[in-house]
Parts: C-alpha cells; sequence; structure tokens
C-alpha cells in the first residue's frame, strides 16, 4: 500500500542503488521481463493520460481539476504497480511558500502532483508549450511556465508576485535532469522568488524514479520510490542573505 505519513522522519534512508528492484545488470531473460512490465506500465499511463485530458476539458473549477488530476495519477501508480512511499508532508508551510525537488526522470512531475496538496501550482519549462494537447492539459491543471534561457526577469516578478498573493509553487530547480546519478546545480530563478517575496522554501528528495525511467529509455522498469519532504527553510535563516547560498543549502538537504 501507499505508506503517507506527516512526520518529518524518512525511516530507513534510499539511497539510489538501494530504491532499485531490478539489479543494475540484468541478465536476458530479466530485461525480457522488465520489459514486458514496461509495456504494461506504459498502457497503463496511455490510459491515465486519456482519463485525464477528458478530466481537465470537462471538469469545471480548476481546484476541482487540480484534485481529480491527482486522483487519477494515483490510481495510474498503483494499476502498474508502483506504490510510493511519502513522507514528511507536515512540514509543508501551510501558507504560500516554494517548493524544490530534485528532477531524475519523466516521472517526477506526476509524482508530486499526485502527493502534495492540490494548492501547488507546478512550473513547467516553457518548452512545453509548443505541444498544444500538453499545453492544454498542464495550463488546465494549474500549471505556470517559465523560460529556462534568457533572463526570466519578468517570470521571476510574476512569481514573486503569485507568492505575495498567497500562491504556493513547485518548482525542479535544476532545469532538466540526466540519466547519470547525482543532482545538478540548482538554477537560482526559484530561489530568488523566494527571497524576495520572504516565504519558506521546502525541499523535497525525489529517489528511486531514475531507476525506474530515466533520460533515453523507453520503457518503464519496476522500482521503489520515496518522496521525502524536508524541513521547509524559513525566511529568519541565514542563508537567505543570499538566494545563491539559499540555493546550495536547499540543494545540501536533498542530498
Amino acid at each position: 500500500m501507499i505508506c503517507v505519513t506527516g512526520s518529518g522522519q524518512t525511516g530507513v534512508p534510499l539511497s539510489e542503488k538501494s530504491c532499485l528492484m531490478p539489479p543494475d545488470n540484468p541478465g536476458p531473460a530479466s530485461r525480457f521481463a522488465y520489459s514486458l512490465y514496461g509495456l504494461y506500465a506504459l498502457g497503463v499511463f496511455a490510459l491515465g493520460v486519456l482519463a485525464t485530458l477528458v478530466v481537465v476539458a470537462l471538469t469545471p473549477g480548476q481546484e476541482r481539476r487540480r484534485r481529480a488530476v491527482a486522483r487519477i495519477i494515483r490510481t495510474t501508480f498503483l494499476t502498474a504497480g508502483v506504490r510510493p512511499v511519502v513522507t514528511g508532508l507536515a512540514n509543508l508551510p501551510d501558507g504560500p511558500c516554494i517548493v524544490v525537488a530534485n528532477h531524475a526522470s519523466y516521472v517526477d512531475g506526476l509524482l508530486l502532483k499526485a502527493f502534495l496538496p492540490p494548492r501547488f501550482s507546478f512550473v513547467i519549462k516553457g518548452e512545453m508549450r509548443k505541444n498544444p494537447l500538453v499545453h492544454f492539459v498542464l495550463r488546465r491543471s494549474g500549471a505556470r511556465f517559465v523560460e529556462r534561457f534568457g533572463s526570466g526577469t519578468r517570470d521571476i516578478r510574476e512569481f514573486v508576485r503569485a507568492a505575495r498573493e498567497g500562491a504556493a509553487l513547485g518548482f525542479f530547480p535544476e532545469g532538466t535532469f540526466i540519466a547519470d546519478p547525482g543532482v545538478l546545480r540548482f538554477r537560482p530563478g526559484a530561489f530568488l522568488a523566494a527571497s524576495k517575496a520572504g516565504i519558506p522554501v521546502a525541499p523535497i528528495g525525489i529517489r528511486g524514479t531514475r531507476r525506474m525511467l530515466p533520460a533515453g529509455r523507453a520503457l518503464p522498469w519496476p522500482s521503489r520510490v520515496q518522496v521525502d519532504v524536508l524541513p521547509a527553510i524559513l525566511p529568519d535563516a541565514p542563508e537567505y542573505n543570499d538566494y545563491h547560498g539559499l540555493a546550495e543549502a536547499a540543494r545540501q538537504r536533498i542530498l
């Protein structure tokens, strides 16, 4: 079953290696079995995408759409045999805040959408606007878009304004993900917005998704997945004196 706890305790730490169910170098028979699973899981996720498209098109009200989409994603994960362990939800600040998570796989955004409260709006790279269908689903689900290249000054101002008006925003500050293990250096945009708005930053560590569906692989493999919501960095913390230092402090907590 899905294990969701409210405490900040994460239990036994999970490294990228320990989250993996299949061995690092499976033999031919195992690879065949994992491929069969991958085809099944891919079909399940395709049905989830269709259900999401119908829901966001027909459901009135953004909060209702967000809740419905979260239910679809949770059901999709369960049907695909993925039972994420989610801990530390009580660490999320009640008011406006920014959450930042490491980015390891295509499924990271789905995980956070499924298990974080529906009040969170996720910040998506602007290139996703080029796909009309994806753009429609994300926009109707309450996503915000940011340009990864260029100054991004206008985006920062919009995020600061939204945060001051009570918004809760979610970022993947690495800006992308790669197949190799590790956490890339965080881009400063989310942390500049947080420092200007004077709101907490809640780091989130995601484990196991790189093994499930890394960059460059078409089919998912079975994997143990864990999401740890870590204690927030509050505006009175010393790290808030410099947004670059705030970015590195959040990154170190995730590591």
